[in-house]
């Protein structure tokens, strides 16, 4: 059609998502590479040198405020909770595989009787090893009202959680930072799109002929 230019059909932009460390200085020389395309590499590398280090920082700072949390909590328990003997009301129910190791691990609830710290015989439900009849003593703790409680938190416990928040936090920032350069490719994809609409309106006419 005489007169009417073509539709703008700007090039693929460069791809920065998985780059080789061998093509990042020729993205400085690359004479088909936009100002904004070695802006973009330029922030893609910052991105690969800075989340894994922001990363590891996350990791080993809530890693430590984790810690230090539910060790302090496992402290204040065992300083407010009271470790008592209980007996078993009733049968506790038994594993299906009795002696295996899988019944060693396993706790059925069962009523049990004890004696509060304020010398009041009271009845509750526990956890006990399965198989254990009636009369059996268990070791149960109880807080300062006389409730039986969780027992305080073991070392096992503690290492399990703070490095499960350690690795939530760098999670959370390698995540943080790939949102962060998505964000940062989609706006400049948009102002590369702008500027070549820009500059295909001022040379388009010069490829169209009249009739």
């Amino acid at each position: 059609m005489s007169g009417v230019p073509p539709p703008a059909q700007p090039p693929d932009p460069p791809h920065h998502g998985l780059v080789h460390p061998l093509s990042l200085w020729r993205w400085r020389h690359n004479p088909l590479y936009r100002r904004t395309d070695r802006l973009q590499g330029r922030i893609a590398l910052a991105m690969l040198l800075l989340v894994p280090i922001l990363g590891l920082g996350a990791m080993f700072a809530i890693g430590d405020a984790a810690h230090r949390h539910y060790r302090a909590g496992a402290e204040h328990q065992r300083q407010t909770l009271r470790l008592t003997t209980a007996v078993l009301t009733h049968d506790a129910p038994d594993h299906p595989e009795p002696g295996s190791a899988e019944a060693r691990e396993n706790r059925y609830p069962a009523t049990v009787r004890y004696t509060d710290p304020d010398g009041r015989i009271r009845t509750a439900e526990t956890d006990v090893l399965p198989g254990l009849s009636a009369g059996s003593s268990v070791d149960v703790w109880v807080d300062a009202d006389g409730a039986i409680a969780e027992p305080p938190m073991p070392a096992e416990q503690i290492r399990s959680r703070t490095m499960g928040w350690a690795l939530v936090g760098f999670l959370t920032v390698t995540l943080a930072g790939a949102a962060a350069y998505r964000g940062v490719a989609v706006v400049l994809r948009r102002r590369n799109l702008a500027q070549w609409d820009a500059k295909w309106a001022e040379t388009a006419p010069r490829w169209t002929t009249s009739p």
